[in-house]
């Protein structure tokens, strides 16, 4: 049986490794290059296919994923003039794995299907670490038949894939993890901010906290930063964060929850952000705390 083509846009941090391994696994890959030449030369250098447009890529594709920054974005990659729509064709499946606002999302699929096309979200969960070494978590929103047809692929860059429901279901998860994920972030920097203050060092804080029931792979790279000093230990941008937290307040608000411990986590980080440190790592927040807090030095 021959195998889907299969396109990609968004080929950077995440985008790069997920890519890679599907050329690995033996699929034809067509990607629209962008400004960061690098992971696209490397990807060319192994076997894929580079044009110049959304359009392109679509026309070329069977199973067609996008790894984007936010909603906006893939709302023009879709409906520019020289976008998706423009390139689409009957039995394409479009596969979100962004982190988008579950309203787009929906509409974007209610669109798409009017030309044929099949949409699924499959929002990601781990860092670009195990991208390239195909060890990521998918939350994939499908219908069954769409999520037989792309999990085949979805499989050679990740370890752990969940099938919640139908499409939507995968962005409204992901925000919910993001929301545990940075909601912890803010809780350390604060915790390391104030431990700082009355005379526990971050040390002594990670020798409690290490291998006991608080441990976790996210407090692992926060700290990767926090106490080693590696600032590419957890590769996200406090921009991104904000924007996450962003969606989490549109989705509550939506569905008329109260939100006060995501809202307040969203303040932070809009806080860290306008202070100039939108394009710093999450585990930077650590720093702008401890300076907010006038603990001296850097943590």
């Amino acid at each position: 049986m021959q195998k889907p083509r299969i396109g990609f846009i968004g080929v950077g941090l995440m985008g790069h490794g997920m890519a890679k391994n599907i050329l690995a696994a033996g699929y034809s890959l067509t990607i629209m290059g962008n400004k960061n030449r690098a992971p696209v030369e490397s990807l060319i250098a192994k076997g894929a296919q580079e044009v110049k447009t959304p359009a392109e890529v679509a026309a070329a594709s069977d199973i067609l994923f996008l790894c984007l920054t936010d909603s906006t974005v893939i709302e023009n990659v879709v409906r520019a003039p020289d976008g998706i729509l423009k390139g689409a064709h009957q039995g394409l499946t479009l596969v979100d794995c962004s982190t988008a606002n579950p309203v787009s999302t929906l509409t974007l699929a209610e669109e798409l299907g009017a030309q044929g096309v099949s949409f699924a979200d499959a929002p990601l969960g781990g860092t670009p670490v195990q991208a390239e070494a195909g060890q990521l978590s998918a939350m994939v929103g499908a219908e069954d038949a769409v999520f037989a047809r792309i999990e085949p692929v979805i499989k050679v860059w990740a370890t752990k894939i969940t099938h919640l429901g139908p499409v939507g279901a995968g962005h409204k998860m992901k925000l919910l993890n993001n929301f545990l994920s940075l909601g912890y972030a803010a809780i350390y920097a604060e915790a390391l901010a104030l431990g700082q203050k009355v005379g526990i060092s971050v040390e002594t804080f990670d020798r409690v906290i290490r291998g006991g029931r608080m441990d976790c792979g996210f407090y692992q790279t926060f700290m990767g930063y926090a106490l080693e000093g590696n600032p590419n230990a957890h590769q996200f941008t406090l921009q991104n964060a904000f924007k996450d937290l962003s969606y989490i307040d549109a989705m509550a608000n939506a569905a008329r929850v109260p939100n006060p411990i995501s809202g307040a986590a969203k303040n932070l980080f809009g806080q860290a952000v306008g202070a100039g440190m939108a394009q710093d790592y999450v585990p930077f927040l650590a720093d702008y705390v401890a300076r907010t807090s006038r603990v001296p030095g850097k943590l």
